[in-house]
């Protein structure tokens, strides 16, 4: 396990540094990522081949030049944006003449253990240097090398600009030991954020003596409404299936209600069953679905509520919209879910009946995204509901203090 003793200090002077040097390392970084595409590729390539081509989480760990470029824009959006430290959040003049301001400031040394994509490396240092934090990475061993690479280039950049390289530390160990020794570390780290399944979830959960914000596992529903223009709906469907089925925004689950139950699923199986999904049905959907799709298979309860992140994925008919809603309620990971409808009441019902950190009316899930919602990345979407929830940019990177500005009041 590297030596942390040092990062507080670090998370200190890089935090009290300069908006202007914090974003010419934003810019250095993708200018430079560009440059050591071949670099990066070499790398990712070692760790591509450890993993099998059938593997589903294969798509997650590879880098291509379009990615790269994708991480270099994406690190000068994140240099564009306002500076969020010392943004004045409330201000008011307090009855014994003090002036009062809630200032945001960063949150100190972020630790962040993540699985398999390597992109996230970028991310997370790009949204913590934005935001004046220091950051303890923890990658998954499947991408040991590419992240070591992204991680020398990083360390060299914040070397070229003068800001201090220990803020940023990587944990290349494979030991699953060495996780549980950086939870204990909470002298150091003011936060963890796990990104990953379940499992990683709940190992952070119990272990951890920092405050921990879950990110990443998503459960997620499309429910079909009897208002629902089908075509469009299935449509929908089959991006938030199929698009990039290994990542925490796919669906998981369709719902649809039993008046659009036919006519829904005749339009899905063509669609679906050229992109190879496998579908677990329930017994009334299975009736439908069963002499006109051959990837098909009875549903068994755990077949609802899992996270699939590959090409398969549950069906179930449902008698109502409320139905639907306590479904997605007992059996959602709060990440994201959405409606198909034509109708306001019940859009505008299920919006604010279904708890989830992003709910979206006639769009598909795979929008959840720190990109895509304009904060330039995400650091995790969170699915817990202190002290963020949903992608997670600069701004749920800061915390904030209390500024009280006197003449000699005292307290009577």
């Amino acid at each position: 396990m590297q030596d942390l003793k040092n990062i507080k200090n670090d998370s200190r002077i890089l935090g009290n540094s300069s908006a202007k040097l914090r974003n010419l390392f934003l810019r250095t970084l993708a200018s430079t990522l560009i440059k050591e595409t071949n670099t990066i590729l070499l790398a990712n390539d070692k760790d591509c081949k450890k993993m099998s081509k059938s593997d589903p989480m294969l798509d997650r760990l590879m880098l291509t030049k379009d990615r790269i470029k994708s991480m270099a824009h994406d690190l000068r959006i994140v240099a564009s944006f306002q500076d969020p430290l010392g943004e004045v959040l409330e201000q008011r003049k307090m009855k014994q003449g003090m002036l009062l301001q809630k200032v945001r400031t960063p949150i100190g040394v972020v630790a962040v253990i993540y699985e398999s994509r390597p992109n996230v490396t970028v991310d997370v240092v790009s949204l913590c240097i934005k935001s004046g934090n220091a950051v303890v990475l923890k990658g998954g061993k499947e991408s040991i090398n590419t992240n070591l690479a992204l991680v020398r280039i990083i360390k060299k950049c914040l070397k070229k600009l003068s800001l201090p390289e220990g803020s940023v530390v990587y944990i290349d160990s494979k030991d699953r030991s060495a996780v549980k020794e950086l939870l204990l570390m909470d002298q150091c780290i003011d936060v963890v954020i796990p990104r990953g399944g379940r499992g990683l979830i709940n190992f952070v959960r119990d272990n951890a003596r920092m405050p921990a914000i879950e990110t990443g596992a998503g459960v997620c529903h499309l429910y079909i409404d009897n208002k629902a223009d089908i075509d469009r709906a299935i449509k929908i469907a089959h991006n938030a299936k199929t698009q990039r089925p290994s990542v925490c925004n796919a669906l998981d689950t369709l719902l649809i209600h039993k008046n659009s139950a036919k006519q829904a699923l005749d339009k899905f199986s063509d669609m679906f069953f050229e992109s190879g999904v496998e579908v677990f049905a329930d017994s009334q959907s299975f009736k439908i679905l069963k002499s006109g799709y051959a990837n098909l298979k009875k549903a068994k309860k755990e077949d609802f509520g899992n996270e699939y992140l590959s090409l398969k994925m549950s069906i179930k008919i449902v008698p109502s919209l409320d139905s639907a809603i306590e479904h997605i309620n007992e059996y959602g990971s709060g990440h994201s879910e959405a409606i198909a409808s034509k109708n306001n009441k019940n859009i505008n019902e299920f919006l604010s009946r279904v708890d989830a950190a992003c709910v979206y009316a006639n769009a598909s899930t795979r929008f959840t995204d720190g990109a895509e919602f304009g904060l330039g990345g995400e650091i995790g979407i969170s699915t817990q509901k202190l002290h963020a929830r949903g992608p997670m940019g600069i701004n749920e990177l800061t915390t904030y203090k209390w500024l009280i500005k006197g003449k000699g009041q005292i307290r009577k």
